[in-house]
This record gives C-alpha cells, sequence and structure tokens, in this order.
C-alpha cells in the first residue's frame, strides 16, 4: 500500500467541498474505464457530509445512471427503521440523485444478523461472478472502486469495534454481530479483508469527538500499542484522509 493522502482542511463545510470533487473525479475517472461506479456508503454524519454532491456543478454533472450503491455496515432492522444506514442514506442523498432503484443494494429484511451477512455475501459474489463488480487479483474478495468510511469516536469503522473477534475475520466477506456496543446490538459488517480490497478509500472524519482517535491513528505514536479498528484500514489502492481543524486539534 501506499502512503496515505491527508488533507487537513479548516472546517467541515472544507471538507464537503472536497469531498465532493473528489468522488466526482473517480466517478468520471471508473465510469470511463468500466462503465461503472462502485460505491460503498457508512452511517453517521458520512452522508451529510455528501451534500455538496446535490449541488451544481456536480447534481448535473455525474452520471449517476452508472452508480452502484452498497453499505459498509448495517443495523439490523426494518429499511424503514430510524436505525437503518439504508434510509439514513436514501433521505439525505439517495432519494435526490437519479441513480436507479436496481443499482441500490440493501440487506435483505426480516432476516438474522447471520443470515442477513450470509446473504449479503452470496450477493456480493453473485455480482463479482457475473461481471457487475470487479474481484481483487490479491485476496480475490469483491473490489469496490470507492469505500466512504467514517470513524466513531472510539477509533471503530463499519461495525468492527476494537475488542469484538469479528475485526480479525479473515475467510467472510461479510460478518455479524449481536451485541454492537452502540445501539441497536444486531448488526452486519463488511470484514476487513473485504474493505481492504478496495481500489480507493475515503476516510471522511470530522469533528472534536474524533481527535483523539485521530491523535492515535495518525500522531507520532501511531504504531505503538494495540491498534485502533481504524489503523487496520489498508486498501490495496489509495487511502484518502479528509480532516477537519476539530478532528485534527490534538495532533
Amino acid at each position: 500500500m501506499s502512503q496515505p493522502i491527508i488533507h487537513k482542511l479548516e472546517a467541515e463545510s472544507h471538507v464537503a467541498d472536497a469531498v465532493a470533487k473528489y468522488i466526482a473525479d473517480l466517478s468520471a475517472k471508473f465510469i470511463a474505464a468500466n462503465g461503472s461506479f462502485s460505491v460503498v456508503l457508512s452511517g453517521g454524519t458520512l452522508i451529510d457530509t455528501l451534500r455538496k454532491l446535490l449541488e451544481p456543478p456536480y447534481i448535473g454533472s455525474i452520471d449517476w445512471s452508472k452508480w452502484l450503491i452498497f453499505f459498509l455496515d448495517e443495523r439490523v432492522v426494518p429499511l424503514d427503521h430510524p436505525d437503518s444506514n439504508y434510509k439514513l442514506a436514501y433521505d439525505g442523498f439517495l432519494s435526490k440523485v437519479p441513480i436507479p432503484q436496481s443499482n441500490i443494494y440493501p440487506i435483505k429484511e426480516k432476516l438474522s444478523p447471520e443470515e442477513a451477512a450470509d446473504e449479503y455475501e452470496q450477493r456480493l459474489k453473485q455480482l463479482v461472478a457475473n461481471g457487475t463488480l470487479k474481484a481483487s487479483p490479491i485476496t480475490g474478495f469483491a473490489k469496490f472502486d470507492l469505500m466512504l468510511v467514517g470513524m466513531g469516536p472510539d477509533g471503530h469503522v463499519a461495525s468492527l469495534f476494537c475488542w469484538h473477534f469479528q475485526r480479525f475475520e479473515k475467510k467472510k466477506w461479510v460478518t455479524f454481530i449481536t451485541d454492537s456496543p452502540k445501539p441497536p446490538p444486531p448488526r452486519i459488517t463488511f470484514t476487513f479483508p473485504l474493505i481492504n480490497s478496495a481500489s480507493e478509500i475515503a476516510m471522511v472524519v470530522t469533528g472534536e469527538d474524533a481527535a483523539d482517535a485521530v491523535k492515535v491513528a495518525l500522531g507520532e505514536n501511531a504504531s505503538y500499542g494495540y491498534p485502533l479498528p481504524v489503523q487496520k484500514v489498508s486498501p490495496e489502492g489509495n487511502l484518502t484522509w479528509f480532516l477537519d481543524s476539530e478532528a485534527t486539534s490534538q495532533l
């Protein structure tokens, strides 16, 4: 992996501007090369940070019909539930852009966490088999064009938490958790081998509550001690951090 690119920006609004240009450029690049652009969304504040894509020049210039949308992790709740990452993404972003509904891949409802994780993994494998998604030549896992990843104040990414064994999963593409330290407890999540097979990962981190974890992950003592989950993000392609001044206040 190459060294991460780190953008330290003044305000969250500047992060939103930078992320929009970054995504638009990648969209044009991957659509020109492959005819599609596979994007993995996470929850939290990330969806709001995508708001600039809903404005000119991006809203009218991006070829939304070629986007494929997936979810980094998901709460095992109905898709119209307030805790659903799909609902968050749909209300704040997906309903405002002309991405075909058939290109959006939420989890299946009315399954147990284990069943939902297995079903999502099998769907991803089928999309690789039929050529909708690329496969990593290194891992054989699906190789998404772009993963948009947030980070919790404790340094977790997706639903891979520091003291949970799911962060060590090597074989599964998608796993499940029934005791998330943040409610709701049941979730499914991409594993690190799948996350790190990506072509591009954007770590989008804003706000003062992230400052301590950013200091651990990017500070001068980052290689010391037990790594936070965010420190395991190491894609085959490029890792780009987008940070505001509050998130970098401890660096």
